[in-house]
């Protein structure tokens, strides 16, 4: 849209053209068989058209391009671009030409005028071109200005400009979802799983160049997007030719776990927590790029109270009543210091072997201690460890710990058939 501010006549003509890719043009094929009144008459034009293919007359694709026709689409991550050019349409000689271009959007205007500075003069049927460029990082309406001042032969300043209104569209429509992993010890490992829903909203299918995530310093990311082919190398899962057709959808996933700097340290990891943020890039029609970040990615780590329980070993599979060991983990999630006593109760089939009610000493917060349990089971199949009471002598307060792993129980004795 273009809205001139003066009605007077100027020296200068301003005049300013979007800079785009061409299409590949395609004709529209009119065929009849050899019986029908026309003949052969629509086979002989298709061939002797120019902008078919000798040979394949019939296909709808040429080997011609055509310029745009509009102002088309400007989608997010996109890099606009804009020829501009002042021309002299008089036969005076004007002076002092400066042109400047700036870049209107909903929050901030930018000045994308390669030079600031004037041009000394400009002669008639001459002109002064320029090319800029600016990487779209709001969507809504933008408003390219365009102003020219220059001082004419008599001395006299004039002015104008020029208003270019356009929106800018959002290409991609991206969701992400959260899953907090259980380890192979069934206790929470501060693992995350980050699934990422991308879909194209546009209207021409794209080339996903690139879909990674870049984490925040307290994590470690491991892609999931790829399969082990034999020859050791990783293939991606949606194939060698990585186009998201319009509408359609694709997801990624990304698993991130905690740096151990951050992870042997209670309470850091807690509340809300920045992830990374999803780095995007793709290509268009005839290798046209865009690039989207999106924000830092947060979640809500969960909440382990004031004391954590975890497991750092525990067999598999254990034989039925004989004894086994596991290896708890007791971490300080508070901010003051506990004097923690440990009571083991029997379920139906879980029975704790040792003293109850020992004492465990003081933990300071974000302190840990490692302590070796001995149990066995009196009941096969998959068993529940549970019965475990943490109480802080300080505060007189009971933490029950239910259902804290499971183990297999096995009969070690075999039945021979006769």
């Amino acid at each position: 849209m273009d809205v001139s501010q003066a009605k007077q006549e100027h020296l200068l003509a301003l005049k300013v053209m979007r800079l785009t890719k061409p299409t590949l043009f395609t004709n529209l094929p009119v065929t009849c068989e050899d019986r029908d009144l026309p003949g052969d008459l629509f086979g002989r034009l298709m061939r002797e058209d120019s902008s078919t293919i000798k040979g394949a007359e019939i296909l709808m694709l040429g080997e011609m391009l055509t310029l745009p026709q509009n102002f088309g689409n400007i989608f997010l991550g996109e890099t606009f671009s804009s020829y501009i050019s002042v021309h002299n349409d008089s036969n005076q000689v004007v002076k002092d030409i400066l042109v400047k271009a700036d870049l209107q959007t909903s929050s901030q205007r930018l000045n994308l005028s390669a030079s600031n500075s004037a041009v000394a003069e400009l002669k008639p049927e001459c002109c002064i071109d320029d090319v800029i460029h600016h990487e779209v990082k709001e969507i809504g309406t933008h408003i390219l200005v365009c102003a020219v001042s220059y001082t004419s032969q008599f001395g006299e300043k004039l002015y104008f400009r020029k208003f270019f209104k356009f929106q800018v569209l959002k290409p991609l429509d991206v969701k992400t979802k959260f899953y907090n992993a259980e380890s192979d010890l069934s206790s929470v490992t501060d693992e995350v799983f980050l699934e990422a829903q991308i879909q194209n909203i546009t209207t021409s299918p794209m080339f996903m160049e690139k879909v990674s995530l870049e984490p925040s310093m307290m994590y470690n990311v491991t892609e999931l997007n790829t399969v082990c082919t034999s020859a050791n190398e990783g293939e991606s899962t949606f194939g060698k030719m990585s186009y998201l057709q319009p509408m359609d959808t694709r997801q990624y996933l990304y698993c991130l776990k905690p740096k151990p700097e951050y992870a042997e340290k209670a309470g850091i990891i807690k509340g809300v927590t920045v992830i990374g943020k999803l780095d995007i890039v793709w290509k268009t029609n005839l290798g046209e790029r865009g690039r989207l970040q999106t924000s830092q990615l947060q979640r809500m780590a969960p909440g382990y109270g004031d004391i954590r329980l975890s497991l750092e070993l525990i067999p598999d599979t254990v034989n039925l009543e004989e004894p086994f060991d596991i290896i708890c983990k007791i971490t300080n999630c508070s901010e003051r210091t506990m004097d923690l006593l440990l009571e083991m109760c029997n379920t139906r089939s879980i029975h704790w072997c040792g003293v109850s009610g020992r004492q465990l000493g003081k933990l300071s917060p974000a302190a840990f201690l490692s302590l070796p349990l001995t149990l066995l089971s009196s009941v096969q199949g998959l068993q529940s460890i549970s019965g475990l009471r943490l109480t802080d002598t300080f505060l007189k307060r009971t933490y029950e710990y239910d259902d804290i792993a499971q183990v297999c129980v096995v009969s070690p004795y075999t039945h021979d058939e006769s």
